[in-house]
C-alpha cells in the first residue's frame, strides 16, 4: 500500500466509471478500463475522445496532451487486465451479489498491496470487505456525478480498513482536484444520506397530491437557491437507483423518513425510472435525453380559479425586515402601499429602510434616481391599521406568535372593507387559524415570501379549505404582477419548502451528534456533492437556531412522526442562547460586529 497509485482500473464503464476514467487519465495516470460489454468499452473510448476534443477546442489542454491523455486509457473486457494495478475501483451496478463476484476475482487478480475501492453509495463497505481476502485493502471511493465536473469525493473506511489504504486514496483524490471527506461506514455516507432522505420526502409530497410536481421543484430551486428541483434529481439520479439507496438506509435506520416513498416502487417496477427510460416524473423527449416534454400532468398555462379581484392599493402590516421588504416589492410593482406598525415612529423607521434598499439599488444601477423617488413616493407610513380601511389587498408580516396574528386579522376584519384580501406571510403557523379569528375566512389565504424579499422569488400561496377561488385568483394574479413565482399549496405545517429543507438540516444535525461527520465535512459534502448554496450548519446559523428548532417542533406536532423531532443538540444550543451568527454562536462562532 505504500506504492504511488500510478496505474488505475476502473471495472464498469458505464457513466460514473468513463467519467472516473477520464479524471484519472487526464491527471496523468495510466488507466484500465474494464467492461463485460465490449459496446460499453467501445462508448467509453468515444465519451474520452469527445469530452478531450471539446477541451482542445476551448483551448482547455493543447492537442498532444490530448493525444497523451488518450494514450494512457487502454479499454479490456476481461477482469485478468487488471492485474498490474496499484488500485482498482469497482463501478458495477448497485448489487452485492455482482459486486462480491468482482470482489472475489480480484483477490486472484491483483497484487497482494493493492488497493480495492468500491464506488458504491448504498452497500455497506464492511460487508463487501469481509467477503474479501484481504479486508484491510478494501474501502469505498464514492464519486459524485459527473465525476469530472463534481469537486467531492466520499473516501469510506469500514472497521477493517488499513489507514495507510486511505492515506493513500485520499492523496490521490487531492492530486486530482478532488476535495476528498472521509467518512465511515453507513448507507449514503454524508452527502447521500442526507441528500435522499430529502427527495424521499419530496416524492411523498407529490403522492400525497399535495403540490404539482412542478410547484414543488419550482418551490426548492427559488426558495433555497438549488440547481435542481428534487423530482427533476431523481429523474436524473434513477428512480430505480433512489429506491436502491434508500431502502438500504431504512434497513440501517429504521426512519420512517428512509422508507421509500410507494410512487418510487410503482415507478422503478413499471419501468418509469426517469430520464434513462424517457420518463419518470416528467417525461422526456428520448430515453436519455434532458428535454421535458408536456404530458397529460402538465399544468395549462391559463388554468385559473376564478376571476380576480381588482387590487390597485396594498396594506401591509409590520416594522420588520419582512414587513419592509414586502412594501418595497408591491411599490416597486406599482401598486399604492400603506405600511402600518404600531407606531407612527415603527412605520417611518421601516419606510427609511425601504428609502436605503433603494439607494442601494441606484448605486449598483439597477434603478434609476426618479424611480426611487416614484416607489418611495409610493409607501404611506401609518402608525395604525385603521389606515387600511381602503385597500384591496392586507398583507400581514408581523411576529410568528399564533395569538398576535389572530389578535391581528380580527382587527382586519373590523378595519378592512368588503372584499378586501386578508394574507398572512406565516412559514409555519395554520393559516385557517387566521381566517377563524375574522368574519369572511373565504377572503383569508396565506402569501409566503422568502426572505429577503425584494430578491427571493418565490410565493407560496397557501389555500385553506375555506378560501374563495376569486382570492386565490386574486392572489396568484398579483403575485405575478410583483414579478414572483406563485406555487400552490395547501395549509399544513411547513407548506413546501420548509417541511422539505427543516428534516434535512435536522438530520445534518443528528450526523453530528452521533460524531459521524464533522459540521465542515458535512457543509462541504452538501455544496460539493449537492450543489448546495449554503452547508446545513451554514444555513442553520443564518436563519437561527431559535427560528430553525420552532419549525422543527410544528413539523414535528404536525405530522407526529418520531423522525421530525428536533435534534437534542439543536435544543440544547437554544437554551444556551447560541442562536447563530445573530448571537455571535451558533454551531460556529462568529466575530461580533
Amino acid at each position: 500500500m505504500d506504492t504511488p497509485l500510478s496505474t488505475i482500473a476502473v471495472v464498469g464503464l458505464g457513466t460514473m466509471g468513463t467519467g472516473i476514467a477520464e479524471v484519472l487519465a487526464r491527471a496523468g495516470r495510466e488507466v484500465i478500463g474494464i467492461d463485460i460489454s465490449e459496446a460499453a468499452a467501445t462508448r467509453a473510448i468515444t465519451a474520452l475522445e469527445s469530452a478531450t476534443a471539446r477541451s482542445v477546442a476551448r483551448e482547455r489542454i493543447t492537442e498532444e496532451e490530448r493525444r497523451d491523455i488518450l494514450a494512457r486509457f487502454r479499454a479490456f473486457s476481461d477482469l485478468q487486465a487488471a492485474a498490474d494495478a496499484d488500485l482498482v475501483i469497482e463501478v458495477v451496478p448497485e448489487s452485492y451479489e455482482v459486486k462480491q463476484q468482482v470482489f472475489r476475482a480480484l483477490d486472484s487478480i491483483v497484487r497482494p498491496d493493492a488497493i480495492i475501492a468500491t464506488g458504491t453509495n448504498a452497500l455497506s463497505v464492511t460487508r463487501l470487505a469481509a467477503d474479501s481476502a484481504h479486508p484491510e485493502r478494501v474501502l469505498g471511493l464514492h464519486f459524485f456525478n459527473p465525476a469530472p465536473a463534481m469537486k467531492l469525493v466520499e473516501v469510506v473506511s469500514s472497521v477493517l480498513t488499513a489507514p495507510q489504504a486511505v492515506a493513500a486514496v485520499t492523496e490521490l483524490a487531492q492530486q486530482l482536484g478532488k476535495e476528498p471527506v472521509s467518512v465511515g461506514d453507513r448507507p449514503g455516507f454524508v452527502a447521500d444520506g442526507l441528500l435522499f432522505g430529502y427527495l424521499n420526502q419530496a416524492a411523498a409530497m407529490y403522492e400525497a397530491k399535495y403540490a404539482s410536481r412542478e410547484d414543488i421543484d419550482a418551490a426548492m430551486k427559488l426558495g433555497c437557491g438549488l440547481p435542481m428541483g428534487p423530482l427533476a434529481l431523481l429523474d436524473l439520479i434513477g428512480i430505480d437507483t433512489a429506491r436502491t439507496v434508500l431502502d438500504a438506509m431504512y434497513a440501517e435506520s429504521h426512519d420512517r423518513l428512509h422508507a421509500p416513498a410507494p410512487i418510487l416502487k410503482q415507478l422503478s417496477e413499471a419501468g418509469l425510472t426517469g430520464r434513462k427510460s424517457g420518463r419518470g416524473f416528467y417525461t422526456y423527449e428520448a430515453p436519455g435525453s434532458g428535454a421535458v416534454v408536456r404530458d397529460a400532468l402538465t399544468p395549462l398555462e391559463t388554468a385559473t380559479t376564478g376571476a380576480a379581484r381588482e387590487v390597485r392599493s396594498v396594506g401591509v402590516a409590520g416594522s420588520g425586515t419582512m414587513a419592509s421588504g414586502i412594501a418595497e416589492v408591491f411599490a416597486k410593482a406599482g401598486y399604492d402601499v400603506v405600511l402600518a406598525a404600531r407606531s407612527a415612529e415603527k412605520a417611518e423607521t421601516a419606510k427609511a429602510r425601504i428609502a436605503k434598499s433603494l439607494a442601494r439599488s441606484v448605486e449598483k444601477g439597477r434603478m434609476t434616481t426618479e424611480a426611487r423617488e416614484e416607489t418611495l413616493a409610493r409607501v404611506t407610513p401609518a402608525g395604525s391599521l385603521d389606515a387600511f380601511a381602503e385597500v384591496d389587498l392586507a398583507v400581514e408580516a408581523v411576529a410568528e406568535d399564533l395569538e398576535i396574528k389572530q389578535q391581528l386579522f380580527a382587527t382586519l376584519d373590523k378595519v378592512c372593507k368588503p372584499g378586501a384580501v386578508l394574507a398572512t406571510t406565516t412559514s409555519s403557523l395554520p393559516v385557517v387559524a387566521c381566517a377563524r379569528a375574522t368574519s369572511r375566512p373565504q377572503d383569508v389565504i396565506g402569501m409566503h415570501f422568502f426572505n429577503p424579499a425584494p430578491a427571493m422569488k418565490l410565493v407560496e400561496v397557501v389555500r385553506t379549505v375555506l378560501t374563495a377561488d376569486d382570492v386565490h385568483a386574486t392572489v396568484r394574479e398579483v403575485t405575478a404582477r410583483i414579478r414572483k413565482h406563485p406555487v400552490d399549496c395547501g395549509d399544513r405545517a411547513g407548506f413546501i419548502v420548509n417541511a422539505l429543507l427543516f428534516p434535512y438540516l435536522n438530520n445534518a444535525i443528528k450526523m453530528v451528534e452521533q460524531h459521524y461527520a464533522s459540521l465542515d465535512d458535512i457543509d462541504a459534502a452538501m455544496k460539493l456533492g449537492g450543489g448546495y448554496p449554503m452547508g446545513p450548519f451554514e444555513l442553520l446559523d443564518v436563519v437561527g437556531l431559535d427560528v430553525s428548532l420552532a419549525i422543527e417542533q410544528v413539523l414535528h406536532r404536525e405530522f407526529r412522526d418520531p423522525g421530525l423531532a428536533p435534534a437534542p443538540l439543536l435544543e440544547h444550543l437554544v437554551a444556551a442562547g447560541c442562536l447563530g451568527r445573530k448571537t455571535g454562536r451558533g454551531f460556529r462562532e462568529y466575530a461580533r460586529r
